[in-house]
């Protein structure tokens, strides 16, 4: 039987989030052997390609693997003809260019001589420095971009940030975003036309399922008839609640959906408004 192939990244800043969702979809990996390039999975018929993040772009244009997890910066820099099917919602970063501090220099359009950049984003600085009208000469590095500047191996970079400390710690500013970038599920372009057509669309819709539950809660309550109004009229909801009369005539079950972070003021709102018996209960995915 044909094997779908997802690549995932082997190490890096992406790997983990990405095996912790790949777990709550339900594909857990059978092995964890780290030279192993492809390793099974609990799902039947599906294996995980263990690959650099910079190279999963590639290798799903080229259908070595129908799907891939990856950065949206990997997938812009690698020009690759692939999809994006999933927006995730972890991997956010910024791409941004950073010049020494004692520059005082806050807009790249007042650079009046060429300069040198530091970047692995050969493709995506070209681009912006185009865009830009800013005379540069990339140097082109795999490591980290931080050191360059202090090394005289460059004058500034441009490199992927999170919060912007570690780039202040060399010593430099940064002074312009170039994009943003966040993980993504990506695909071929041809699919829908495969023949494991209904097996990338099952992995996909449990991803979004999964994506969808986090932050979520289900909750169970029961009502007395006298206080079912003032109660419904309070309550989130996905679409509606779901209201059932129980045995007992004078008491309904109400269940909804409501967002983790307003936890608490709902139901300190529906315990005023005569709610009894609340249960929370996590959501695992939400299928659409």
């Amino acid at each position: 039987m044909r094997s779908l192939k997802i690549a995932v990244p082997n190490k890096g800043r992406l790997q983990r989030p990405v095996l912790d969702l790949l777990y709550a979809v339900g594909i857990r990996p059978l092995a964890s052997d780290d030279r192993a390039l492809i390793i099974p999975t609990s799902w039947e018929g599906v294996q995980l390609v263990m690959v650099r993040t910079e190279d999963i772009p590639n290798i799903v244009e080229a259908g070595a693997a129908e799907l891939g997890i990856t950065g949206l910066d990997y997938v812009v820099e690698s020009g690759a003809s692939v999809e994006e099917l999933v927006k995730l919602d972890f991997g956010r970063a910024k791409i941004v260019l950073a010049l020494p501090i004692n520059w005082n220099v806050e807009d790249p359009s007042k650079l009046d001589r060429e300069i040198r950049i530091a970047t692995k984003y050969v493709n995506i600085a070209t681009d912006y420095l185009r865009r830009k009208g800013v005379k540069a000469k990339l140097v082109k590095i795999s490591g980290a971009a931080e050191v360059m500047p202090s090394l005289n191996a460059a004058d500034g970079i441009i490199d992927v940030t999170n919060t912007g400390t570690t780039l202040r710690l060399h010593g430099l500013n940064p002074i312009d975003d170039v994009m943003e970038t966040y993980a993504v599920v990506i695909g071929n372009k041809n699919w829908m036309k495969s023949e494991d057509a209904d097996k990338v669309n099952m992995v996909l819709t449990m991803i979004k399922g999964t994506i969808t539950a986090r932050g979520k809660k289900l909750l169970l309550m029961n009502v007395p008839d006298r206080n079912l109004d003032n109660v419904i009229s309070s309550l989130p909801a996905m679409l509606a609640p779901a209201v059932t009369r129980l045995s007992r005539g004078d008491v309904w079950e109400v269940i909804t959906v409501a967002d983790e972070k307003e936890l608490p003021e709902v139901v300190a709102l529906l315990k005023g408004r005569g709610a009894k018996d609340i249960l929370v209960v996590d959501i695992e995915k939400v299928i659409r």
